[in-house]
C-alpha cells in the first residue's frame, strides 16, 4: 500500500523581516485551498500571522514556519531560536499590540509551546470542521 504524502509548508523567515508575514499568509492560503470548512483557513491565516509576527518582533534571529495538513486537523508551528517562553497577556486598551497569543488561545482548538534544543516552537492546531 502506497503512503500518501502529507501536504506541508515549510518556510525560513529572515531576521526581523516583517515582509515574511504576508508571504506566510499567502503560502498558507495556497496550502489550505481545499481544506476545512468555510472560515477555517482565514482563522489559520490570522493565527499564523500572529505567531510569525511574534517570532520576528520578539527574537533576534530568524524563525521557521511549518504547517502540516493532517486527515482531520492543521498544525502550524513557528520555531525561533530564543528559549524565553511567550505568555498571553491582557492587551492594554490604548495599544494595538499584545493581542496575538490571546487570539491564538481563543481561536485555536489547541496550542502550546514546545522547548527545542535551541529555542522553542510555538504551535496551534485547528480541526478541519468549524466549531
Amino acid at each position: 500500500m502506497k503512503e500518501q504524502a502529507v501536504p506541508q509548508l515549510r518556510r525560513r523567515l529572515g531576521r526581523a523581516d516583517l515582509r515574511a508575514v504576508p508571504e506566510a499568509r499567502r503560502a498558507l492560503r495556497e496550502l489550505l485551498r481545499h481544506w476545512g470548512e468555510p472560515g477555517q483557513s482565514e482563522v489559520a491565516e490570522l493565527l499564523t500571522s500572529e505567531l510569525v509576527t511574534n517570532a520576528l518582533v520578539h527574537t533576534d534571529d530568524g524563525a521557521v514556519l511549518t504547517a502540516t495538513v493532517g486527515p482531520s486537523a492543521l498544525r502550524v508551528e513557528v520555531r525561533d531560536y530564543v528559549g524565553r517562553r511567550p505568555t498571553p497577556r491582557a492587551p492594554a486598551e490604548e495599544r494595538t499590540n499584545g493581542r496575538g497569543l490571546v487570539l491564538v488561545e481563543s481561536l485555536a482548538d489547541d496550542w502550546g509551546v514546545r522547548p527545542c534544543e535551541v529555542g522553542k516552537s510555538v504551535w496551534f492546531e485547528l480541526g478541519a470542521e468549524a466549531a
